[in-house]
């Protein structure tokens, strides 16, 4: 959303109001700040999903039902994080089907969605100590409805991000601004392409130490070929999507391979180790925590980008018109919470994952070059896809 647009629904808002600062705040309805309220739920959610994995084997050893789960003891954490995980994504469940729809502002559910703090919060702990009592089957069943959930928020959140770059790109070469950003485009897309190609090289540097290592080379050498298979559909004459989208697309693709290879498991002869062991361990700490709030503020951004998900855009907006999609913004966060399970698991249920890991192992290396392959198909189908669509229609109406 823009920020000029954004200032406006917060004035229409207001207004709509009509009342003083402190009868907004005392009724607890204010859906800008509501937003920021659940993206904080599900940071705690997420560092508690994480603290029952690393830390809390020794109180789940009490609860025998959870000696049942495959893999014994060495996976309680596992399973800790898929019940915490359920427990987040009950309630995040609940908020969706009980704002999904809601179009104006001061009706009953937007206040449920703005206010009610108290109610939601026992809401969220009921529901997350609720899966700590449920047979083992249940979560099981969960962890493999979750690798779904967490395929649908990634799609959900790649769709976002092309949107929101192909939206960029729009607006930098409509008539209003294309002359003013015609050398900042430029400067953007050249910038974005010395990233791609530096960020090419240090990976055949960091992670290609011997000849050996062929599945490394081909993720870097197919990724390379894939920035230049955007390139050449962007420019096309038809298309003529300009540097920008696929410089900006390029970044998002080199880092996906990027994770995707540092996902391999440490002990991969491809993978260089830290000498310092003291270093390494204060580099692993800082990388988890950043990856849990890249998780927090990946989900986040991704819910309050409704509009991108409408099939039928209007332009013109009342002054009672909620600010973003109260129901798609619970849903993203929903499969948000499958997601950080996965991470947190690094895609396999069944297998024991180290202290202060996140997303290690060769499950979690394919599914992060499966979700590359995928943004690259579904940017250059986002291309052609009008072009298609006009020849389409162009031979219905000749015949």
């Amino acid at each position: 959303m823009e920020e000029g647009t954004a200032n406006i629904t917060i004035d229409r808002y207001a207004k709509l109001v009509k009342g003083s600062w402190f009868s907004q705040f005392h009724n607890g309805s204010n859906p800008w700040m509501a937003r920021y309220v659940y993206g904080l739920m599900f940071l705690i959610a997420t560092f508690l999903a994480w603290a029952v994995r690393d830390y809390g084997h020794g109180a789940l050893t009490e609860m025998k039902r959870l000696e049942e789960f495959e893999g014994g003891v060495d996976c309680l954490g596992t399973e800790g994080v898929l019940r915490v995980s359920l427990g987040c994504f009950l309630f995040y469940f609940v908020m969706f089907l009980s704002t999904a729809g809601t179009s104006k502002l001061g009706g009953a559910r937007e206040l449920w969605h703005s206010g009610w703090w108290f109610a939601k919060i026992l809401l969220m702990i009921t529901l997350t100590l609720l899966p700590f009592f449920v047979p083992s089957a249940v979560i099981r069943l969960y962890g493999e409805l979750a690798h779904f959930g967490a395929g649908v928020f990634l799609l959900i959140q790649l769709i976002s991000i092309i949107s929101f770059i192909t939206w960029l790109n729009d607006c930098c070469q409509s008539d209003k601004y294309a002359d003013r950003c015609h050398f900042h485009v430029m400067l953007l897309a050249t910038i974005a392409y010395v990233v791609c190609i530096l960020g090419v090289i240090l990976m055949y540097i960091w992670y290609v130490p011997e000849a050996s290592c062929l599945l490394n080379i081909f993720f870097i050498t197919w990724t390379l070929v894939l920035l230049q298979l955007m390139t050449s559909v962007s420019l096309h004459p038809k298309v003529n999507a300009g540097f920008l989208t696929p410089g900006f697309m390029g970044l998002y693709v080199v880092f996906l391979c990027w994770c995707a290879i540092r996902s391999e498991p440490p002990e991969t002869k491809c993978i260089k180790k830290s000498e310092g062991a003291i270093k390494q361990d204060w580099l692993t700490i800082i990388s988890f925590v950043v990856a849990i709030l890249a998780i927090v503020i990946a989900t986040f951004s991704t819910g309050i980008d409704s509009k991108c998900f409408q099939f039928r855009k209007d332009e013109s907006e009342a002054e009672d018109d909620v600010p973003y999609g109260f129901g798609f913004f619970h849903f993203v966060f929903a499969t948000g919470a499958m997601y950080f399970a996965m991470l947190l698991v690094s895609w396999n249920t069944n297998h024991t994952v180290k202290k202060w890991t996140i997303d290690v192992g060769w499950t979690s290396t394919w599914v992060r070059i499966v979700n590359e392959w995928l943004a690259v198909c579904l940017y250059i189908w986002m291309l052609i896809a009008p072009i298609i669509w006009k020849n389409r229609q162009a031979a219905e109406s000749s015949v």
